[in-house]
C-alpha cells in the first residue's frame, strides 16, 4: 500500500484551497485541469485527519512549491 494518496488542488488568490479527488471530477465541476496541482497527502493524514487538516496541509505544500518555483 502506498504511503501517500494524491489529491488535486486549486488555490485561489485569497489563499483558499479547493480539493478534488481526480482531474475528471474537477472538470465535471467546470475547473480547467491545467490549473490543478497534484499534491501527495500522507496516508495517515488522509485516513484520520479532518478535511481542515488536509486543506491546511495542501495550502502549505502549495506555498512551499510556489516559493521553490516548482508549482
Amino acid at each position: 500500500m502506498a504511503d501517500t494518496t494524491a489529491l488535486f488542488a486549486l488555490r485561489f488568490p485569497d489563499g483558499s484551497v479547493s480539493l478534488y479527488v481526480d482531474e475528471q471530477y474537477a472538470q465535471d465541476r467546470g475547473i480547467d485541469s491545467s490549473r490543478l496541482v497534484r499534491v501527495e497527502i500522507p496516508r495517515e493524514m488522509f485516513i484520520t485527519g479532518t478535511i481542515q487538516d488536509i486543506r491546511e496541509y495542501v495550502a502549505l505544500q502549495l506555498e512551499q512549491q510556489q516559493r521553490s518555483g516548482t508549482a
